[in-house]
């Protein structure tokens, strides 16, 4: 399914014709780089944008992360200046794969190891004698979240760090590509205007 118009990114940036894909794989998109003229292939996604697109395309969330893959659309004359953006941005987009898959599976088997020890304290099992899975109510629930938070402060302090660097290194180059790409036309402008 398509996506007409413009999408509003966090972080200001608006970008032309998003596209969302419609595979209903929900795996990561950390497929090859592609060369110029081609579109990267998502190997998790199992999904090839047309050899016509010329815009970027949006994957469905990742079941590990929760983030949505992008295949980055890369023009047949890009610039060295826009590679390293796209790079920058693909770069990017990795590192908050494999850092939220981690802090999910983490969060996912510690959760029900804590569960597991409550109930095992309590004398009861994990499953209840209808076959439902045992739960604990909030307030013990919150024992775990407050612990889990404290344990992964400083990988949460890192990992914010990280982030801001990589996003005001991609700001500052859609900054230079704007620029260069508004002298172009200005140059071209001039150039046809004087003719």
């Amino acid at each position: 399914m398509a996506v007409a118009g413009r999408v509003l990114r966090g972080g200001g940036g608006c970008y032309r014709h998003r596209r969302l894909l419609s595979s209903s794989s929900s795996s990561a998109g950390d497929g090859p780089v592609a060369g110029r003229g081609e579109q990267q292939e998502s190997a998790g996604l199992g999904f090839r944008p047309p050899a016509h697109s010329r815009s970027d395309w949006i994957g469905p969330p990742d079941k590990h992360s929760n983030l949505r893959p992008v295949i980055f659309y890369v023009p047949p004359e890009e610039s060295p200046l826009e590679r390293r953006l796209r790079e920058a941005r693909q770069e990017a987009q990795a590192c908050n794969q494999r850092f939220w898959a981690r802090h999910n599976c983490a969060f996912r088997q510690e959760k029900e190891e804590f569960i597991y020890s409550r109930l095992k304290a309590k004398g009861l099992e994990m499953r209840d004698e209808t076959g439902e899975k045992a739960t604990l109510n909030a307030e013990e629930m919150a024992d775990f979240y407050k612990d889990f938070l404290s344990k992964n402060f400083r990988k949460h302090m890192q990992y914010n760090r990280d982030w801001y660097k990589r996003n005001f290194t991609i700001t500052f180059l859609m900054g230079q590509v704007a620029l260069a790409r508004a002298l172009k036309w200005l140059r071209w402008k001039k150039k046809n205007v004087g003719n």
